[in-house]
């Protein structure tokens, strides 16, 4: 009980931009640093590479990298979709832009939509600010490709400047769904577990939930999930086993394939 209230406390500090872990660590870091300086000093030609002091301390008690986590694993799985099914026209709605939108960006021409400004600009990335909570009509079937990962848990709770609606995600949802065309693919994901809303971060979604959402609307073309381990669990058949117990997630990520049904399914 002692190690989970120092943890939740650990965590609002971290979302407050105060990280202890970082830290201590830069507190263990600060010997080697001036011992190392004082080496560099000795043997650097000041001439040729004035030194100037820029400490960083704690990188070398990190990782050389992580290959793990909800947004790795969904942004690869994700891009590489779309490369595969090379679809006419692609947009996007609050997915992470330094990530999953680079990703595409690479390959093809992608229109991101998001609710906050974007005022940098680059090549075969087009933006529309809007809030999609509220439907424009000129997005009505606009397009054969859609993806929205791990955004549709923020709409309504404020977090990105947002009005609060406690169905927003309903609203969004079916907004989505409005944009693609008939036989289009949405490519979606959202935290999955015990349901509940982590005010004002995001909410958790239980499968069933979802599966009730996609109900006339999506079938499920492919599912995959990333554990809470930060593992990758791939094309996976949904049983009542699985959908009960949420894969097994406290805090997962659902990666779905969804086919817009047409009006003749």
């Amino acid at each position: 009980m002692l190690l989970k209230i120092l943890k939740t406390i650990v965590k609002f500090f971290r979302l407050s931009g105060i990280d202890f872990i970082k830290i201590v660590n830069t507190a263990r870091g600060l010997p080697s640093f001036i011992k190392d300086y004082i080496k560099l000093k000795k043997e650097n030609n000041q001439e040729l590479f004035p030194v100037e002091l820029y400490p960083i301390l704690d990188d070398k008690y990190k990782q050389g990298g992580t290959a793990t986590g909800h947004y790795f694993h969904q942004d690869l799985v994700v891009a590489k979709k779309i490369y595969n099914a090379n679809p006419s026209t692609h947009m996007d709605i609050g997915s992470r832009v330094d990530g999953f939108i680079a990703h595409l960006a690479v390959f093809r021409k992608v229109v991101i939509i998001d609710i906050r400004e974007m005022t940098s600009r680059t090549e075969n990335i087009e933006f529309l600010q809007a809030n999609m909570i509220e439907m424009r009509d000129e997005l009505k079937e606009s397009c054969d490709s859609l993806s929205s990962l791990h955004a549709l848990e923020h709409f309504g709770l404020g977090r990105y400047g947002d009005p609060i609606d406690v169905h927003g995600h309903l609203k969004g949802f079916n907004n989505m769904y409005s944009i693609l065309k008939e036989n289009g693919v949405f490519y979606f994901s959202v935290p999955i577990g015990r349901q509940r809303i982590e005010f004002n971060a995001h909410r958790v979604f239980s499968l069933k939930y979802l599966l009730e959402m996609f109900e006339g609307k999506f079938e499920i073309v492919d599912f995959s999930f990333v554990d809470d381990k930060g593992d990758l669990n791939e094309n996976i058949v949904l049983t009542d086993e699985l959908i009960e117990s949420n894969c097994a997630c406290h805090y997962g990520c659902g990666i779905f394939e969804l086919r817009k049904k047409s009006k003749n399914d």
